[in-house]
C-alpha cells in the first residue's frame, strides 16, 4: 500500500454536510485514519442528501458518498455518559479533532478547548463555522449561500444585469475545508518541533474572502470597487468567452505577445495596429469593440479546431465543457483522478466511482484506500480500535513534511 505523508495520525471528525467532512476528507487521502462521530440513527446529514432518493433512503446519499470514502464510522450520543466515556478515552489518543458546529456548541455539551487540552495537551483542535468562534456573527446559522452573499461573491458573478448570482457549486464550504486541511497540516508541523496542541478556528467567510485575491486587493490597494463582468476577465483582454461555429471557446490571450498570435492565427494583423487594442490598458477600455471584431473571425470555425491551433501556438484556449465532458476527459484518465470502489451495502452497481485531490505523491495520485461507510458500520471494531490507539506511539506524521 503507497505510503502517505500522514499515515498514523489519528482524526476524530465531528463534522457534518460539507466544509468538516471535505476536510477530512484530505486528511485520509493523505494517510489519516479518520473516524466519524455520528448521531445513533442520524448521522451526518449529507447521508439524506444527493440526486438519487433511493441512496438518501438508505443513508448513503451521493453527497456523502463524495467526499467520505476513507473513513470510519462510529456512532456516539455525546449526550449520553457512557458515550461521552469512550469520546474522552479517544480524544486522549487522538492526534486531530475536526467539528463544524456553531461556535462554541462542543464546548456546551462539556468539551470546551481547555477539557480537551487537559485530555490530550498535544490534540490539534479544528472548528470550522460560517464566521469563526467569536464575533457579532458567529452564533449565526451559516450555509454556503449565506457565505457567498455576504462575502461580496455574488456580488460580481453573473453580468450587470443578472447579479446577483450564486456561484455554481458549495465554493465557500469547499474553500473551508481546504482552508482547515492546511492549518492542521501546519499544525501538525509545528507539533512534530514543540510538541503542543493547537486551537484552529477557521472562518468560512473569512477564508472565502482570502480566497477571492484580486477583487479584494484591487479595492484594498487600489481604491477600485469590482464590478460583475459576466464571463469577462477584468485584468486583461481578450479574456473571456467567445463565439465559435459551433459553441463557446474561452481565450486569455493576456500577454502582448498572446494577443499577437491570437490575431496573426485568426488571421486579423490588422487588430494588432488598431490603437484602440495597442496595449493591455487600449484593450480592456474598449473590450466590447475587440470581442466583436474577434467574434466576426472566430464564427468561421469549430470551437475544438481554435482549441487545437490557438494551443499549440501558445495562446491559452479551451471549449468550454459540461461536467460529464470534463469527467470523461482523456487528461483526467490518464492522471487516474476518478477512482472506482467497491460499492457500500445498500447502493446498486459494481462500483462507486469518486475523485481525488488533484495532488500525486511521488508520481502517483492520492486515491481513497477504501468505501464510504455505512452508519455505524466501525461499532464492532470500537473496542480493538482503542486498544490499538491505546497502544501507538504518539504519532509524529509531521515530521517527514519539515525535512
Amino acid at each position: 500500500m503507497q505510503d502517505r505523508p500522514l499515515d498514523g495520525v489519528r482524526v476524530l471528525d465531528l463534522t457534518n454536510v460539507l466544509a468538516g467532512p471535505y476536510c477530512t476528507y484530505h486528511l485520509a487521502l493523505l494517510g489519516a485514519e479518520v473516524v466519524k462521530i455520528e448521531i445513533p440513527g442520524r448521522g451526518d446529514l449529507a447521508r439524506r442528501l444527493g440526486a438519487d432518493p433511493e441512496l438518501n433512503r438508505a443513508g448513503l446519499g451521493a453527497s456523502f458518498l463524495a467526499q467520505n470514502a476513507g473513513k470510519k464510522s462510529v456512532e456516539l450520543d455525546l449526550k449520553q455518559a457512557a458515550d461521552c466515556a469512550t469520546f474522552e478515552e479517544l480524544v486522549t489518543h487522538a492526534d486531530v479533532l475536526v467539528e463544524n458546529y456553531r461556535a462554541g456548541v462542543l464546548a456546551r455539551i462539556g468539551f470546551p478547548w481547555h477539557r480537551l487540552q487537559e485530555l490530550n495537551a498535544g490534540l490539534i483542535y479544528c472548528a470550522i463555522s460560517g464566521f469563526g468562534q467569536q464575533g457579532p456573527m458567529s452564533q449565526a446559522p451559516a450555509y454556503d449561500q449565506i457565505i457567498q452573499g455576504l462575502s461580496g461573491m455574488m456580488s460580481i458573478t453573473g453580468t450587470p444585469e443578472t447579479v446577483p448570482q450564486r456561484v455554481g457549486f458549495p465554493v465557500a464550504d469547499t474553500v473551508g475545508g481546504l482552508s482547515a486541511a492546511l492549518a492542521i497540516a501546519a499544525a501538525l508541523a509545528g507539533r512534530s518541533r514543540d510538541g503542543r496542541g493547537r486551537y484552529l478556528d477557521v472562518s468560512m467567510l473569512e477564508a472565502s474572502l482570502s480566497a477571492m485575491g484580486w477583487p479584494l486587493s484591487n479595492y484594498l490597494i487600489s481604491g477600485v470597487e469590482p464590478e460583475p463582468m459576466g464571463d469577462q476577465n477584468a485584468t486583461a483582454a481578450p479574456s473571456g468567452t467567445f463565439q465559435t461555429a459551433d459553441g463557446p471557446l474561452n481565450i486569455a490571450a493576456n500577454r502582448q505577445e498572446q494577443f499577437e498570435t491570437l490575431c496573426r492565427l485568426v488571421d486579423r494583423p490588422d487588430l494588432v495596429a488598431d490603437s484602440r487594442f495597442a496595449d493591455r490598458e487600449a484593450r480592456k477600455r474598449h473590450r466590447g469593440e475587440l470581442n466583436d471584431e474577434l467574434n466576426k473571425t472566430l464564427r468561421a470555425r469549430p470551437a475544438a479546431e481554435w482549441e487545437q491551433l490557438l494551443s499549440t501556438a501558445g495562446v491559452p484556449a479551451a471549449r468550454i465543457l459540461t461536467v460529464a465532458q470534463a469527467l470523461a476527459s482523456e487528461q483526467l484518465a490518464s492522471r487516474d483522478f476518478v477512482t472506482e470502489l467497491p460499492p457500500p451495502v445498500g447502493t446498486p452497481g459494481d462500483a462507486l466511482r469518486v475523485t481525488g485531490n488533484g495532488v500525486h505523491f511521488d508520481g502517483r495520485p492520492l486515491s481513497p484506500r477504501t468505501t464510504p461507510p455505512t452508519l455505524g458500520e466501525h461499532n464492532p471494531e470500537l473496542p480493538d480500535l482503542l486498544d490499538r490507539w491505546r497502544s501507538a506511539r504518539p504519532a509524529e506524521p509531521a515530521a517527514d513534511l519539515t525535512r
